[in-house]
């Protein structure tokens, strides 16, 4: 199973080198990885996709509050979340097929952020699952290059489970 980890660490030199280091020693690895300041000054937030059953992400955790600059570990993969992805798409895209792959890009609410005579760029912002799901959609046409940030994932303050209302939504 996949686990979502979301890490506090002092924003100083060396704390992502020690964090990666601890997981390389032992022989774990890591899918999904993003950065960035939190809401705190001098914190920063790592968000991480890791693949373990529920006994190694626990050791996981006991060992990365071991390390001098975590501040707090918490899994979320089961708590209800915001997450979101950024990929930014290029594709084959002449004058022939052109409109039909903004089209289809469309659907995934993706905005074309290049033309190029026979590509286009596109940026698209959701959930990991959305990712995937263009990327078969538009595969067909040739992808030529892909950049993906890993995800990012904040906990629901209200407590509403997304995946209980989509549930719920495809009943109706």
């Amino acid at each position: 199973m996949k686990h979502t980890l979301s890490v506090l660490v002092e924003d100083e030199a060396g704390v992502l080198s020690r964090i990666s280091g601890l997981f390389a020693r032992r022989g774990f690895n890591i899918e999904s990885l993003a950065v960035g300041p939190a809401e705190q000054g001098g914190v920063s937030r790592i968000t991480m996709v890791v693949p373990g059953d529920d006994r190694v992400i626990e050791q996981l955790t006991k060992q990365l509050y071991k390390l001098v600059n975590v501040l707090k570990v918490q899994d979320i993969t089961e708590t209800p979340c915001v997450e979101r992805e950024l990929m930014l798409l290029k594709v084959n895209a002449s004058t022939s097929n052109r409109s039909e792959v903004i089209e289809l890009s469309q659907i995934f609410r993706a905005r074309v952020v290049d033309v190029a005579e026979d590509s286009l760029t596109l940026e698209v912002v959701g959930d990991p699952g959305k990712m995937v799901a263009i990327v078969q959609v538009l595969q067909k046409f040739g992808l030529r290059e892909v950049a993906r940030t890993g995800k990012i994932a904040l906990t629901r303050e209200s407590g509403v489970n997304t995946e209980l209302l989509k549930s719920l939504e495809a009943k109706v």
